[in-house]
Parts: structure tokens; C-alpha cells; sequence
């Protein structure tokens, strides 16, 4: 089956620019890629490829990046600062909605107060699959306690629901498992999740190429999170920096309305009309 669904049955309400920011907890970036910083060499790669990719927004997972909690140690902090890139802490490698929460707590407290964070509550160590429980019960705790918690879901346009109705500013879908690079398996379910959105939706997890980005927001996606794609590639610089475009000529193609998939050839030079 063809990856690609024609974006004339996308409903989701989004501005017609393509220069239109992507709103978050009612702060606006004029990227829609989100970049992680685990899997590179070092903290200097980790770096030159956020800089590549355009991103303002970098994901970290707080149980394996020092973020100060280690003053002994290199601190990320100095590489990408949060006076010019907006730290986004995630619970990767949580399995409980407890130590989600706790960790986010960790999270504001080494960032002064920062309220935004990524939320992962894994249900399974080989698919890193979401525990779809645990994060329901995490989400509600977090957004009774004050923050603005981005979501990492299953592809369940019901889920999204729910998520979205607890009060995540961000419900992230993911295409394929985490590193997989499958990119989008599940082109539908994505596409029902966004109709039914009033937040922002962003794939996370899954997507392997460039062409894998583009085709999520061909789908009316808000934006695309990655981290291995980008991280694991041969040269980790040139694929942010193709997945940049690809983010970019995704939502263009998307606002501009592809054309209905036919059976049959139409040419581009019509024979009626034409002069004798």
C-alpha cells in the first residue's frame, strides 16, 4: 500500500502559510523538527547536527544526559544552551507512571521552573511500545501538577483522544517503533488522529529517511520528532540537515493539495483544444 493519503480528506484546522509557526503551550517556533541528542559521538557532534537541522527544540532523556545533575561531569548544557535552543526533557527509559512523574519533577527543578516536558511511560523493553496505562495515569498528574506535557502515544486515534482531552499540548503518534526506521506504518491512523486534533500532532519514533519525514507532514502532521535517524546515519550532519528540507517540502506539499491518485494516464498536453 502506498504510504501517501491524499490531504484533501485532512480536516485538521492549521494556518495556509507555510511560513506559519508551530505552536506549542502557546510559544511559537518557526521550526517543526524536533531533534534529540542521544546516540552521537559526543556532545560536539551532538551540536554541529542540531545546529544542521534547524531545530529550537531539542528532546533529552534525563536519565541518561547530564543536565547538571552531574557536576563532575560534561554538561549538555554547555554545548546547546537554553538561551538559544528550548530544552525538552523526556522520561525515556521510564516503565511506571511514578517514576515518569518524578522524573519530570527532576526535570524542572535542574531547569528552574521549566514546565514543559516530553512524556514516555514504556510498556515493553524490545518494541519500546508505550505503556498506554501508565501514560494516561502519568499525563494526568503531570498536567494537575502545571506542566505542559508533549505526549508519546501509540498510534490510537482513541488514545490521542484521551490524551488530548486530559490536556497535553502536543499528542506524538509514533510511525514505527522507536529507532525502528520503518517510517509511517500506519499512514491512516495518523491521518484519523489528525482530523480529530485541536493540538498539535507530531510523529515521533519511527521515521528513518528523509522521505519518511515528508510523508508524515504530507499527512497534515504539525511537526516530526527523531533522534536515531539523524544520529545513526553514516553522516549524521548531512541527514539533519536533509531532514530539514524534507520537513519543510512535506508541509508545503501538503498545503498545496496533491493531486487525486487515477487508474488511467492525463496528459499534460491535452490533445482537445488544441490547434490544427
Amino acid at each position: 500500500m502506498s504510504q501517501s493519503v491524499n490531504q484533501d480528506q485532512a480536516k485538521h484546522a492549521v494556518s495556509d502559510s507555510p511560513d506559519a509557526p508551530l505552536v506549542i503551550a502557546g510559544v511559537e517556533y518557526r521550526s517543526r523538527l524536533i531533534v534529540g541528542s542521544g546516540k552521537y559521538r559526543d556532545f560536539e557532534q551532538t551540536k554541529a547536527a542540531t545546529v544542521a537541522s534547524g531545530a529550537q527544540m531539542i528532546t533529552v532523556a534525563l536519565r541518561r544526559t547530564n543536565l547538571g545533575q552531574n557536576p563532575d561531569e560534561s554538561n549538555l548544557l554547555d554545548y546547546l544552551p537554553p538561551d538559544e535552543f528550548v530544552i525538552l526533557p523526556n522520561t525515556a527509559g521510564c516503565y511506571d507512571a511514578k517514576s515518569a512523574v518524578r522524573t519530570c519533577h527532576l526535570a524542572r527543578e535542574l531547569l528552574d521552573g521549566h514546565s514543559l516536558v516530553k512524556l514516555e511511560v514504556l510498556g515493553d523493553q524490545q518494541t519500546l511500545y508505550p505503556d498506554i496505562a501508565g501514560t494516561l495515569e502519568a499525563a494526568e498528574i503531570l498536567v494537575r501538577d502545571g506542566f505542559d506535557v508533549m505526549v508519546y502515544t501509540s498510534d490510537d486515534p482513541v488514545v490521542a483522544l484521551k490524551l488530548q482531552a486530559i490536556g497535553c499540548c502536543a499528542v506524538m503518534p509514533l510511525a514505527a517503533p522507536i529507532g525502528s526506521g520503518l517510517g509511517v506504518c500506519n499512514p491512516y491512523n495518523i491521518l484519523t488522529i489528525v482530523e480529530n486534533a485541536k493540538v498539535p500532532i507530531i510523529v515521533d519514533a519511527g521515521v528513518g529517511t528523509a522521505s519518511d519525514a515528508a510523508i508524515a507532514m504530507e499527512l497534515g502532521c504539525d511537526g516530526v520528532l527523531m533522534n536515531t535517524a539523524i544520529a545513526g546515519a553514516e553522516n549524521p550532519i548531512l541527514m539533519a540537515s536533509a531532514m530539514r528540507k524534507a520537513v519543510e517540502a512535506g508541509r508545503e506539499a501538503w498545503l498545496a493539495g496533491r493531486i487525486p491518485r487515477k487508474r488511467h494516464a492525463s496528459a499534460s498536453s491535452p490533445i482537445e483544444g488544441r490547434i490544427a
